[in-house]
């Protein structure tokens, strides 16, 4: 009986038989016979198990409608007013009408294996399921049956069930369906780019054809740009265009779909021009729906599918208002109207207006007439920021424990150690050349004085300067360089960048997202996207206070005195502050400013022939010696728009500032004599560049080589020498040490002197542009903005060695 015992429990042991008893080392471990044969059945069975319920629980929706798409349309912030609309194009053909090599161009691009495939590609279906778990980026494994039904059945489909489910209906439709009617389908059903769905509008977009005269180069360039018609597009990128065209050739040969000779015949096509805005898109309405188009096309809801923008027939409510826009035109058209009219074919006028709370965007004004110009200069253009950059670096002297009340010799070129050491530490010229002595912060902000911004932002540091600005909101797309000219805005910057960042101050402190949509709805009425509202606490609100004070002075008693005209509903002084700035040489001018509700920027900035140029002036001040800088027209529009965009709201009061303590200054003249100290100090030029000495006599392109390899620029000037031409005589800065990126003279011989020289010109310089009293906001001797300089670059570059602007 033991030994019956003994058998029956040794059985029963051995339907676990693993790991196996009586065998070596490593056998014990190797599973048995049954184990393998056992889970490979369980596999199998639990797989066909899967799918059989897979198949049956799925069944093939009817068609989405696509080929009845409805057009989406773009209202105003009312909800009411329409600003354009959003259509697709398409028209149907049969398969039959059409060549048989437009069917191949298709099927050698997408699918090889269409004509034999059951509906789904196994191996490319497990890559892309198996990249999908692993969080990899999208790759193609869609059959072009899957693409079809995922175009005119599913919609849109992500995650691992969903292209399961995809794959199941391929194989249904393809049990079901013949597959003429499948890639006929699939050719009226996709995306083209410029608007048009379908084979046939694609044709007669692309070559002005119907689609039954396709060649087989055009079907194949065609088919070469289905996967990303927006950005493959001939032309778009007709580079891209022409591998693809390439690859698509070599791949219908390889297919056996054209002959060697056709091969060798097919030359890339001629194809259309991207088509002109239609008058829909006139005037402002297509800067505004292309402004909608480029946000919410970087959106979660359409960055993978921006032709649902155009198909599903959508209610877009954006946050302009027109009464808003309505005044932003006409403050912006007033600049080519009246006597003495500014170049419209010339200047540029830019207006951006935003709630500060939200970062909504309430008007914007980036050209005259988007049928003449596609270009955004409010949003998409750039000029430099000149001195509306000098509340950036008071930024970040206040939280770096400044105050406003500190006093700085306000001396125009004034010595400052670490400005410009390969020039002497000669600090930037104010405007005209004018000298404030011992002035704060506040007096230095409303009359704008280079030297006492630029004694700061060496105090504080260069990249304080920077960080502020992006963390105001300026984009970090936007170069502020860390030199101590960057106060002065050497920058170059949107509208809507300036108007973000003095939307964080007149917020307090928070950044805000700047946006076009409120939100979109879709047919239904359903919510599919609406606009980024949130906050970014970045700053403490007394910093903002107290920035908001000074600013609150260029007003009152600096720059922007046109401002103080703004009035409340019952006649009453409504509170404004903001900043002038103007470029050297007044190739830019801005004035940024705000009340608490509502933050706008107005800009000018002039280009001919593809080539920045100073502002003409022009209108009243088409006579004024000191040029179009930021207190002229801009402030002059500001005023005038921002009277009617707040007709009806309340006046409210800027948060309160508490100064600090006035602390008496501290003499520091020669005859006090400190105490000595033990302490070691900093070395200022710690990561400064040492100018070779050495370079005179080489040639001039030998020494830019150099200076080059140093980081360093190079300003070449003529001198007459006996030396041969193009040879280098001096070098400013010699033998010193500059900060990275500084600009240094390098003279260059241009031969021997003329035997009896030309008497030099007198130089006689017109009358000072102003103290910001009188309307002036800094500039250079011609009247360039914000403290320019002589020869240097930007808004108050330094003389012989500059910074980067």
């Amino acid at each position: 009986m033991a030994t019956s015992g003994n058998r029956q429990a040794t059985r029963r042991r051995r339907l676990w038989n693993y790991p196996r008893r009586g065998k070596g080392p490593v056998r014990r471990w190797v599973p048995s016979w049954r184990f393998v044969v056992g889970s490979v059945v369980g596999m199998l069975a639990l797989v066909t198990g899967t799918l059989v319920t897979a198949w049956v629980t799925t069944s093939v929706p009817e068609h989405l409608g696509n080929i009845t798409n409805q057009t989406t349309t773009i209202y105003f912030a009312d909800g009411e007013t329409r600003i354009g609309s959003l259509g697709a194009r398409r028209q149907m053909v049969h398969l039959e009408d059409l060549p048989a090599h437009v069917g191949d161009a298709v099927i050698a691009s997408e699918d090889a294996t269409f004509w034999t495939n059951p509906g789904v590609d196994p191996r490319g279906f497990l890559r892309a399921v198996w990249n999908n778990v692993r969080g990899g980026s999208t790759q193609g494994g869609s059959t072009l049956t899957m693409q079809y039904i995922e175009r005119t059945r599913t919609d849109s489909v992500t995650g691992l069930t969903a292209k399961f489910r995809e794959a199941i209906m391929a194989l249904q439709v393809t049990r079901d369906t013949p597959k003429e009617d499948i890639l006929e389908g699939y050719l009226n059903t996709i995306y083209w780019g410029r608007g048009v769905f379908g084979v046939e509008a694609a044709s007669q977009t692309y070559f002005g054809k119907p689609a039954s005269e396709l060649t087989i180069s055009e079907a194949a360039m065609l088919a070469g740009i289905i996967p990303s018609p927006n950005n493959w597009e001939p032309g778009v990128n007709e580079a891209q265009a022409q591998r693809r065209w390439h690859r698509n050739i070599n791949r219908m040969y390889d297919q056996g779909l054209i002959t060697a000779q056709e091969r060798a015949d097919a030359e890339f096509p001629e194809f259309l021009p991207r088509p002109t805005a239609t008058n829909t898109l006139g005037g402002q309405a297509g800067f505004l729906v292309n402004e909608v188009i480029r946000e919410l096309s970087d959106t979660d809801a359409f960055r993978d599918r921006p032709e649902l923008l155009r198909t599903r027939g959508l209610r877009i409510t954006t946050t302009i208002d027109p009464a808003l826009q309505d005044a932003a035109v006409a403050v912006a058209q007033s600049a080519f109207e009246g006597p003495n009219p500014a170049d419209p074919e010339a200047l540029s006028v830019s207006l951006a207006s935003m709630d500060p709370d939200t970062g909504e965007i309430r008007a914007l004004f980036g050209g005259l007439d988007y049928l003449q110009r596609q270009f955004n200069t409010a949003t998409q253009g750039r000029a430099q920021a000149g001195s509306t950059f000098k509340p950036f670096t008071l930024v970040a002297a206040l939280e770096d424990g400044h105050s406003l009340s500190e006093r700085f010799d306000g001396q125009s070129q004034a010595t400052i150690p670490g400005w410009d050491p390969a020039n002497g530490n000669r600090g930037p010229r104010n405007f005209g050349g004018q000298n404030f002595g011992r002035i704060n912060l506040t007096d230095a902000m409303a009359d704008s004085v280079n030297t006492v911004y630029a004694k700061l932002n060496v105090e504080v540091g260069p990249q304080r300067t920077v960080d502020v600005a992006h963390r105001l909101g300026i984009p970090e797309t936007v170069d502020v360089p860390a030199v101590p000219s960057n106060v002065l805005g050497p920058s170059a910057v949107s509208a809507l960048d300036l108007a973000t960042a003095y939307s964080t101050i007149a917020n307090g402190g928070d950044r805000v997202t700047p946006h076009i949509v409120r939100e979109v709805r879709g047919l239904d009425g359903a919510l599919i996207h609406s606009g980024p509202t949130q906050r970014t606490p970045e700053f403490d609100p007394q910093v903002m206070a107290a920035t908001t004070h000074a600013l609150e002075q260029v007003v009152e008693n600096g720059s922007g005195r046109a401002a103080r005209e703004l009035r409340g509903p019952n006649g009453e002084r409504r509170p404004a502050a903001g900043k002038t700035g103007t470029s050297n040489d007044n190739v830019s001018s801005w004035f940024a400013g705000y009340v608490p509700q509502l933050v706008t920027v107005v800009g000018l900035s002039q280009e001919r022939d593809g080539r920045v140029e100073t502002i003409t002036p022009f209108g009243q001040w088409a006579s004024s010696r000191t040029g179009m800088t930021g207190s002229t027209f801009p402030v002059r529009a500001w005023t005038d728009f921002m009277q009617v965009a707040t007709e009806g709201m309340d006046v409210e009061a800027f948060p309160s500032y508490l100064p600090a303590p006035y602390v008496p200054e501290v003499d520091t003249s020669d005859d006090v004599e400190d105490e000595p100290t033990e302490e070691p100090t900093a070395d200022p030029t710690e990561g400064w560049v040492d100018v070779p000495g050495g370079l005179v006599g080489q040639s001039v392109d030998q020494v830019r080589g150099i200076l080059a390899g140093l980081g360093l620029n190079v300003r070449v000037e003529e001198v007459e020498s006996s030396q041969p031409q193009g040879t280098v005589v001096g070098v400013d800065g010699a033998g010193t040490r500059v900060p990275p990126g500084s600009t240094v003279t390098v003279r260059v011989s241009s031969g021997p002197a003329a035997t009896t020289p030309p008497e030099p010109p007198v130089v006689t310089p017109p009358p000072g542009g102003g103290d910001g009293s009188d309307g002036g906001d800094g500039g250079t001797d011609t009247g360039g903005g914000d403290g320019g300089t002589d020869t240097g670059t930007g808004d108050g570059g330094t003389g012989s060695v500059g910074y980067p602007g």
